[in-house]
Protein backbone atom coordinates (compact mmCIF):
# COMPACT_ATOMS: atom_id res chain seq x y z
CA UNK A 1 0.00 0.00 0.00
CA UNK A 2 1.71 3.72 -0.85
CA UNK A 3 1.90 6.08 1.21
CA UNK A 4 -1.20 8.23 -0.09
CA UNK A 5 -3.21 5.38 0.15
CA UNK A 6 -2.50 5.52 4.32
CA UNK A 7 -2.81 9.18 4.40
CA UNK A 8 -6.77 8.84 2.82
CA UNK A 9 -7.28 6.42 5.21
CA UNK A 10 -6.47 7.72 8.65
CA UNK A 11 -8.26 11.12 7.22
CA UNK A 12 -11.49 9.36 6.76
CA UNK A 13 -10.99 7.38 9.65
CA UNK A 14 -10.11 11.01 11.50
CA UNK A 15 -12.97 13.03 10.03
CA UNK A 16 -15.88 9.98 11.49
CA UNK A 17 -14.50 9.81 15.07
CA UNK A 18 -11.90 12.89 15.71
CA UNK A 19 -11.51 12.05 18.98
CA UNK A 20 -11.72 8.08 19.45
CA UNK A 21 -10.96 6.78 22.91
CA UNK A 22 -10.94 3.32 24.29
CA UNK A 23 -14.57 2.02 25.14
CA UNK A 24 -13.21 0.66 28.28
CA UNK A 25 -14.93 3.18 31.34
CA UNK A 26 -11.37 4.57 33.44
CA UNK A 27 -11.22 7.57 35.80
CA UNK A 28 -7.24 7.16 36.41
CA UNK A 29 -4.19 5.37 34.75
CA UNK A 30 -4.70 2.61 37.19
CA UNK A 31 -8.01 2.10 36.82
CA UNK A 32 -7.08 1.67 33.11
CA UNK A 33 -4.36 -0.40 33.97
CA UNK A 34 -6.74 -2.71 36.42
CA UNK A 35 -9.45 -2.59 33.28
CA UNK A 36 -6.87 -3.46 30.21
CA UNK A 37 -5.57 -6.82 32.45
CA UNK A 38 -9.32 -7.74 32.98
CA UNK A 39 -10.03 -6.93 29.46
CA UNK A 40 -7.51 -9.69 27.81
CA UNK A 41 -9.58 -13.03 26.51
CA UNK A 42 -12.92 -10.91 27.09
CA UNK A 43 -15.60 -8.38 25.82
CA UNK A 44 -14.64 -4.33 27.05
CA UNK A 45 -18.86 -4.96 28.29
CA UNK A 46 -18.21 -7.30 30.42
CA UNK A 47 -14.99 -5.93 32.13
CA UNK A 48 -16.74 -2.46 32.55
CA UNK A 49 -20.10 -4.45 34.51
CA UNK A 50 -17.23 -5.41 36.73
CA UNK A 51 -14.96 -2.54 37.28
CA UNK A 52 -18.73 -0.19 37.48
CA UNK A 53 -19.13 -2.07 41.04
CA UNK A 54 -15.23 -2.23 41.91
CA UNK A 55 -14.11 0.98 41.63
CA UNK A 56 -16.52 2.84 43.65
CA UNK A 57 -14.92 0.59 46.77
CA UNK A 58 -11.50 0.16 45.27
CA UNK A 59 -9.44 2.25 42.86
CA UNK A 60 -6.25 2.36 43.77
CA UNK A 61 -3.32 0.16 44.46
CA UNK A 62 -3.90 0.40 48.43
CA UNK A 63 -7.46 0.30 47.70
CA UNK A 64 -7.36 -2.77 45.88
CA UNK A 65 -4.73 -4.53 48.54
CA UNK A 66 -7.44 -3.71 51.38
CA UNK A 67 -10.27 -5.43 49.37
CA UNK A 68 -8.26 -8.55 49.37
CA UNK A 69 -7.93 -11.21 46.46
CA UNK A 70 -10.45 -12.84 47.29
CA UNK A 71 -13.08 -10.52 47.84
CA UNK A 72 -11.54 -9.02 44.50
CA UNK A 73 -12.52 -12.08 42.45
CA UNK A 74 -16.41 -11.90 43.71
CA UNK A 75 -16.33 -8.63 41.82
CA UNK A 76 -14.94 -9.98 38.97
CA UNK A 77 -16.22 -13.61 38.74
CA UNK A 78 -17.97 -13.38 35.66
CA UNK A 79 -14.71 -12.50 33.43
CA UNK A 80 -12.85 -15.48 31.78
CA UNK A 81 -9.98 -16.18 33.93
CA UNK A 82 -10.89 -14.16 36.38
CA UNK A 83 -8.79 -16.04 39.26
CA UNK A 84 -5.27 -15.96 37.89
CA UNK A 85 -6.37 -11.58 36.52
CA UNK A 86 -7.39 -11.35 40.54
CA UNK A 87 -4.11 -12.87 41.37
CA UNK A 88 -2.35 -10.50 38.98
CA UNK A 89 -3.98 -7.37 40.18
CA UNK A 90 -3.11 -7.63 43.83
CA UNK A 91 0.55 -8.75 42.88
CA UNK A 92 0.68 -5.28 40.75
CA UNK A 93 -0.66 -3.46 43.21
CA UNK A 94 1.81 -4.46 45.94
CA UNK A 95 4.67 -3.63 43.14
CA UNK A 96 3.34 -0.44 42.36
CA UNK A 97 3.17 0.64 46.41
CA UNK A 98 6.53 -0.78 47.07
CA UNK A 99 8.98 0.60 43.56
CA UNK A 100 6.43 3.45 42.15
CA UNK A 101 5.22 4.77 44.86
CA UNK A 102 1.23 3.81 44.22
CA UNK A 103 1.73 5.59 40.87
CA UNK A 104 1.33 3.57 37.26
CA UNK A 105 4.93 3.77 35.36
CA UNK A 106 5.42 5.76 32.37
CA UNK A 107 7.86 2.94 30.64
CA UNK A 108 7.13 -0.08 28.80
CA UNK A 109 10.37 -1.62 30.61
CA UNK A 110 8.52 -0.97 33.84
CA UNK A 111 5.23 -1.43 32.83
CA UNK A 112 6.18 -4.86 31.49
CA UNK A 113 7.70 -6.12 34.72
CA UNK A 114 4.26 -6.13 36.51
CA UNK A 115 2.19 -9.55 36.55
CA UNK A 116 0.06 -9.84 33.57
CA UNK A 117 1.16 -6.77 31.81
CA UNK A 118 2.59 -7.83 28.16
CA UNK A 119 3.72 -5.64 25.52
CA UNK A 120 -0.02 -5.09 24.15
CA UNK A 121 -0.85 -3.86 27.32
CA UNK A 122 1.89 -1.39 28.24
CA UNK A 123 1.19 0.23 24.94
CA UNK A 124 -2.16 0.62 25.63
CA UNK A 125 -1.08 1.79 29.11
CA UNK A 126 1.13 4.68 27.49
CA UNK A 127 -1.10 5.24 24.62
CA UNK A 128 -4.33 6.03 26.60
CA UNK A 129 -3.04 7.15 29.98
CA UNK A 130 0.17 9.21 29.01
CA UNK A 131 -0.57 10.57 25.38
CA UNK A 132 2.60 8.20 23.97
CA UNK A 133 2.32 7.44 20.04
CA UNK A 134 1.82 3.63 20.46
CA UNK A 135 0.05 1.54 18.81
CA UNK A 136 -1.38 -1.70 20.65
CA UNK A 137 -2.09 -4.68 18.34
CA UNK A 138 -4.80 -6.37 19.25
CA UNK A 139 -6.54 -9.37 17.86
CA UNK A 140 -9.32 -6.33 15.53
CA UNK A 141 -5.92 -4.31 14.72
CA UNK A 142 -3.83 -7.20 13.57
CA UNK A 143 -6.81 -8.85 11.34
CA UNK A 144 -7.49 -5.17 9.74
CA UNK A 145 -3.49 -4.34 9.21
CA UNK A 146 -3.47 -7.25 7.27
CA UNK A 147 -6.55 -8.01 5.66
CA UNK A 148 -6.56 -3.70 3.95
CA UNK A 149 -2.91 -4.51 3.38
CA UNK A 150 -2.71 -1.16 6.06
CA UNK A 151 0.79 -3.11 7.86
CA UNK A 152 0.75 -6.78 6.95
CA UNK A 153 2.92 -9.33 9.05
CA UNK A 154 2.67 -12.44 10.41
CA UNK A 155 3.25 -11.68 14.06
CA UNK A 156 1.54 -8.73 16.24
CA UNK A 157 5.21 -7.51 16.33
CA UNK A 158 5.99 -7.55 12.46
CA UNK A 159 2.52 -5.71 12.35
CA UNK A 160 2.99 -3.50 15.00
CA UNK A 161 6.61 -2.41 14.01
CA UNK A 162 5.35 -1.79 10.71
CA UNK A 163 2.37 0.45 11.77
CA UNK A 164 4.71 2.39 13.59
CA UNK A 165 7.06 3.06 10.50
CA UNK A 166 4.21 3.62 7.89
CA UNK A 167 1.30 5.60 10.26
CA UNK A 168 1.71 9.31 9.62
CA UNK A 169 3.19 10.76 12.66
CA UNK A 170 0.15 13.05 13.01
CA UNK A 171 -2.27 9.99 13.29
CA UNK A 172 -0.13 7.94 15.40
CA UNK A 173 -1.75 8.82 18.82
CA UNK A 174 -5.03 7.89 17.51
CA UNK A 175 -4.61 5.28 15.30
CA UNK A 176 -4.91 2.44 17.87
CA UNK A 177 -8.23 3.21 18.17
CA UNK A 178 -9.50 3.96 14.91
CA UNK A 179 -7.90 0.41 14.23
CA UNK A 180 -9.82 -1.13 17.08
CA UNK A 181 -13.28 -0.03 16.51
CA UNK A 182 -12.73 -0.52 12.62
CA UNK A 183 -12.09 -4.42 13.23
CA UNK A 184 -14.69 -4.35 15.92
CA UNK A 185 -17.33 -2.98 14.16
CA UNK A 186 -16.89 -2.69 10.12
CA UNK A 187 -14.03 -5.13 9.17
CA UNK A 188 -14.96 -8.12 11.53
CA UNK A 189 -13.41 -11.49 11.61
CA UNK A 190 -16.16 -13.57 9.69
CA UNK A 191 -18.00 -11.28 7.29
CA UNK A 192 -16.83 -7.80 7.20
CA UNK A 193 -19.74 -5.17 6.54
CA UNK A 194 -17.74 -3.76 3.09
CA UNK A 195 -20.80 -2.39 2.32
CA UNK A 196 -21.05 0.32 4.91
CA UNK A 197 -16.92 1.06 4.91
CA UNK A 198 -15.84 4.03 4.49
CA UNK A 199 -12.44 3.32 3.22
CA UNK A 200 -13.67 -0.05 1.13
CA UNK A 201 -11.98 1.45 -2.17
CA UNK A 202 -8.41 2.26 -0.63
CA UNK A 203 -8.41 -1.78 0.79
CA UNK A 204 -6.53 -3.98 -0.69
CA UNK A 205 -8.47 -6.75 0.36
CA UNK A 206 -9.24 -8.96 -2.93
CA UNK A 207 -12.36 -10.57 -1.38
CA UNK A 208 -14.31 -7.39 -0.93
CA UNK A 209 -18.02 -7.55 -0.93
CA UNK A 210 -19.45 -4.65 -1.93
Amino acid sequence: MNPAKRQEIFLRLQAANPHPTTELEYHSAFELLVAVTLSAQATDVSVNSATRQLFPVANTPQGILDLGEEKLRDYVQRIGLYKTKAKHIIHTCRLLLEHHGGTVPQTREALEALPGVGRKTANVILNTAFGHPTIAVDTHIFRVSNRTGLAPGKTVLEVELKLLKFVPDKFKHNAHHWLILHGRYVCQARKPKCGICSIVDLCEYPHKEI
